[in-house]
């Protein structure tokens, strides 16, 4: 049988042949590419020269790229566009890839040789780059296990390849329970205070299940819009606890004991390598390097903002019982309540903005945006592979027309792709000999869709995670460096969301919204006056976010503080971890951990502190534009040469400071955020 992901990739800037990949072309694929990089490794491994940078640590960061090719492909698609035979492939070579994976970091000849450059490199004339590079592939073999032994190395082998399959049901398990979820009307009279829109697309979604009347999903296009509008609180609660009761229902889908054997093996494989916890281990290498200090900045902030919160929700509460509320503010009140606050303080809300909000238009204003920062221009290719209908793909050049990189975009729910929004690449930027071998980057979102009446309308909350995504996107595609685990934003974690969450502010100043926002039926630009609302909400409700957001920081942390193996309930470790932010009374169905895939199956463990760490950056970095403009040449060119394009080949502390000239202050933030004044 032909395989199209071992053949020569035809297509325009070798994209992957997505038209003709089937799923069972993946194992087969992985198992042949991984054959080939063994090759590759002995032949490091027993290189008789003496060890040196170019012959080892080069020689493995060029390894493998077959496998990290077709792994890419398959990981994407598991996320974007899975199915169930996807989702089998995926479970069939995972524990193939982290035993290859193993097999490089516990193979002691080859450690010898990575140690043997490591103990010299003072005498080496290596570059800034080749330093981390050395580095960091020194430290990938220590926290691999190889200076372990005997029965140590085989458990370590084991912890690894069980947590792998076990991210991968955690992810499989909970897009299984969001997709499953339905709320069907059929009575108009429960339809009260939801938006024509929102109605509209309803009915859609309940023909789509050869249905009628009107079905409302657990997707957050869907999800969101009822929470605020609905006038039914008994709906709202239904639909608060069939969200927050994911993977917690306790049937074949309940992730309950994978959280507790993926923390227990994550702690067991800490101890091995000498750690007291999984949060040491983590944070060892991070711009917080310690747990002590992680959890010193989630108090300062949590102190900080606390006051705030507790404001924010009287002021929610007391509106609710102003206007008939009878009894306790509960969590299915809080989004519908705040957004009818909202909108009496600042005569806004998500339906008097979507018109201005047209996803056509907001794609072209972002893409507008980097052109003014950073010299980029975007064409749509049609000539190009896609692993769905709905995508699109672009073409970008710089300043000069020269090619830069393929932008993938993938803007809407459907039954295959996992919630929430995220940015990754098919292909991560490197230098191959004397080329530049360019990225394949993919932004995935899941933005409202268009009616049969109206186009894509979107929240100004899905125009500032467009433009978060975004961010991260242009990290990507930018990047100028020679190795490729270097590139882009292979970056330490917190220090990732920097270039994400800086785009962000554009989102709330009138010099940038003035541009473009036009509604979509009769293209009068967006008052001054809405621009200026959109400002002043800027501060709304943020001690509550704060909040919210340093409780799942602490949720993290208490799971990966842990330091002896956790036996309990996970329900109550987890109320006692984050009891001291709760503005709420428990909701007994209600469980965090058990679908906080950021955890569990996304990267994250111990390191959700981080968007919190990168809002303290951007809102410093951010401020040097609002001093020079918003548009300011020098600035975005100084964000670009010293953030954009140097990915982790410089530590980010420094690289900060070269940018704005100083270190961050958390200022700045609580500036923002309304918690002082300036």
């Amino acid at each position: 049988m032909k395989n199209p992901l071992l053949e020569s990739w035809n297509a325009p800037f070798d994209i992957p042949p997505f038209n003709k990949i089937k799923p069972d072309h993946f194992k087969p694929a992985v198992e042949k590419a991984i054959s080939m990089a063994r090759s590759e490794i002995d032949k490091i491994t027993n290189n008789p020269e003496k060890p040196e940078f170019l012959n080892t640590i080069e020689a493995l960061e060029n390894s493998g790229k077959l496998v990290n090719k077709i792994s890419a492909i398959l990981f994407n698609l598991n996320s974007a566009e899975t199915s169930p035979e996807i989702q089998t492939a995926a479970q069939e070579t995972s524990p193939l890839l982290t035993k290859f994976s193993n097999d490089i970091t516990l193979n002691e000849k080859l450690f010898q040789r990575v140690n043997k450059v490591y103990k010299t490199r003072q005498s080496l004339s290596l570059t800034g780059e080749q330093n981390i590079l050395l580095k960091d592939k020194w430290k990938e073999f220590v926290n691999g296990g190889a200076s372990l032994s005997g029965r140590d190395r085989d458990r370590f082998r084991e912890i690894s390849e069980e947590v792998s399959k076990l991210s991968l049901q955690f992810e499989e398990n909970l897009l299984a329970e969001t997709n499953d979820y339905e709320l069907h009307i059929t009575d108009r009279d429960d339809l009260s205070g939801l938006p024509a829109t929102i109605i509209e697309q309803a009915a859609a979604e309940t023909l789509k299940r050869d249905k009628k009347g009107w079905t409302f999903t657990l997707h957050a296009p869907s999800y969101m819009p009822f929470m605020q509008n609905s006038d039914n609180r008994k709906l709202r609660e239904k639909m608060v606890k069939a969200y927050s009761s994911r993977c917690f229902r306790g049937n074949d889908s309940d992730n309950r004991k994978i959280v507790k054997r993926i923390t227990n093996l994550r702690l067991e494989k800490a101890k091995l390598l000498g750690y007291d916890s999984y949060a040491e281990y983590v944070l060892e290498d991070r711009m917080a390097s310690s747990p002590e200090e992680v959890n010193r900045f989630l108090n300062d902030l949590f102190e900080a903002a606390r006051p705030f919160a507790l404001k924010d929700y009287r002021e929610v509460r007391n509106l609710a019982l102003s206007l008939g509320q009878k009894g306790d503010l509960e969590r299915w009140d809080w989004a519908y309540w705040s957004e009818k606050l909202k909108k009496d303080k600042f005569a806004i809300d998500d339906e008097i903005l979507r018109p201005y909000f047209s996803l056509e238009n907001v794609e072209e204003a972002i893409f507008s945006l980097a052109g003014n920062l950073y010299g980029l221009s975007f064409t749509e290719r049609k000539d190009i592979p896609l692993y769905h209908p709905e995508v699109r793909s672009f073409e970008v050049k710089d300043e000069n027309s020269a090619h830069i990189a393929i932008l993938f975009t993938d803007y809407h729910p459907r039954k295959g792709k996992s919630g929430g929004a995220w940015m990754t690449n098919f292909r991560d930027q490197y230098i191959s000999g004397t080329n530049d071998i360019r990225p394949v980057v993919s932004i995935v979102m899941n933005f409202t869709r268009a009616t049969e009446t109206k186009p894509a309308l979107l929240t100004h909350n899905e125009v500032t995670t467009f433009l978060h995504e975004f961010g991260h996107a242009l990290h990507g595609m930018l990047s100028k460096c020679t190795y490729e685990s270097l590139s882009g934003t292979n970056v330490k974690r917190d220090f990732v969301e920097l270039p994400s969450q800086i785009m962000e502010n554009w989102a709330y100043e009138k010099e940038w919204l003035d541009k473009w926002a036009r509604h979509y039926k009769t293209g009068e630009k967006i008052p001054t006056e809405t621009i200026d609302k959109i400002k002043a909400s800027l501060t709304f409700n943020e001690g509550y976010a704060c909040n919210r957001q340093v409780s799942f920081g602490m949720l993290d942390m208490a799971w990966h503080s842990l330091t002896s193996p956790f036996n309990g309930d996970v329900q109550e470790f987890e109320n006692n971890s984050i009891s001291p932010t709760d503005l709420f009374k428990p909701v007994k169905e209600a469980n965090m951990s058990c679908a906080f895939g950021h955890l569990f199956s996304g990267g994250y463990a111990a390191g959700y502190y981080g968007y919190k760490w990168a809002e303290v950056l951007d809102a410093d970095a951010f401020s040097l534009f609002m001093e020079r403009g918003l548009f300011d040449s020098i600035t975005a060119g100084s964000f670009k040469e010293n953030i954009l394009e140097k990915g982790g080949t410089v530590g980010p502390g420094k690289l900060y400071k070269k940018f704005r000239g100083k270190e961050a202050g958390i200022d700045a933030l609580l500036i923002r955020s309304g918690f002082l004044k300036e």
